[in-house]
């Protein structure tokens, strides 16, 4: 794993947290408790500072950036960033999944127990009401979060990753 320290600024992490050996994390980034980035993923608070909670994943490939003095980025509980996703300098509220190479873009804010689907691009500004499920590129709402998506998806796919993590930390 990358660890670098930017302007004075060290990354700090929770406890029982995984890094895969080539996530890089550097400058002013603070997760919380049992978070994972996972390979290839970038956590970059190099221009401005990136804040998680705890249980958060950054699946493989993933990039959270911010932009330099105009928007950090702030990352609730309990989320997931898929696979080549790009959060760059907003706001993701607890409890939200987002999809496999989607891109949320700067001043965006995604509401508590919202999906953002695969491939959906939200635009500069959007604003995601909590309990939504947005796609396409530009994202629009396509319906909302039923139940069954909040806890066979959403909060399903938190705890795997908080699981999978272990698998790993059991070889070290």
């Amino acid at each position: 794993m990358i660890i670098k320290a930017v302007k004075g600024k060290l990354p700090e992490f929770g406890r029982d947290c995984f890094f895969a050996e080539n996530a890089t994390v550097v400058g002013d980034v603070a997760m919380g408790d049992e978070c994972s980035i996972w390979f290839n993923a970038v956590v970059r608070g190099d221009v401005h500072y990136i804040r998680m909670g705890n249980r958060v994943n950054v699946q493989d490939g993933a990039v959270i950036h911010c932009t330099y003095q105009k928007a950090p980025t702030n990352i609730g509980n309990n989320v997931s960033i898929g696979h080549n996703a790009i959060v760059h300098g907003c706001t993701i509220e607890d409890d939200v999944l987002v999809g496999m190479g989607s891109i949320i873009m700067d001043d965006c804010v995604v509401g508590s127990n919202s999906i953002i689907a695969a491939g959906a691009v939200l635009t500069k500004g959007t604003i995601v009401p909590p309990g939504s499920v947005y796609a396409g590129m530009p994202a629009r709402k396509i319906k909302e979060v039923s139940r069954e998506l909040s806890e066979g998806e959403i909060r399903r796919i938190a705890s795997s990753y908080v699981k999978y993590a272990g698998w790993f930390k059991e070889t070290e």
